[in-house]
């Protein structure tokens, strides 16, 4: 699996985990609710700046975006 895809992946394990649509964590994160989709989809790679801001809506550190899950 491509860094991309395992990033996207786990955006939306983690947002799902906590109960939040792609339009919830776009406001949390101050990001259009399409740019979700399409990092989570794998169509985009986002930048470290967003990244940083995805992570801190989900209350992650912006590491576990790059975890390996099983």
């Amino acid at each position: 699996m491509k860094l991309r895809e395992q990033v996207g992946l786990n955006i939306r394990n983690l947002r799902n985990s906590r109960g939040l649509s792609q339009e919830q964590l776009a406001l949390a994160a101050d990001l259009d609710r399409s740019y979700i989709s399409e990092i989570e989809l794998a169509k985009f790679s986002a930048s470290i700046d967003v990244l940083e801001r995805i992570a801190y809506a989900l209350e992650v550190t912006p590491k576990e975006l790059f975890n390996e899950r099983g």
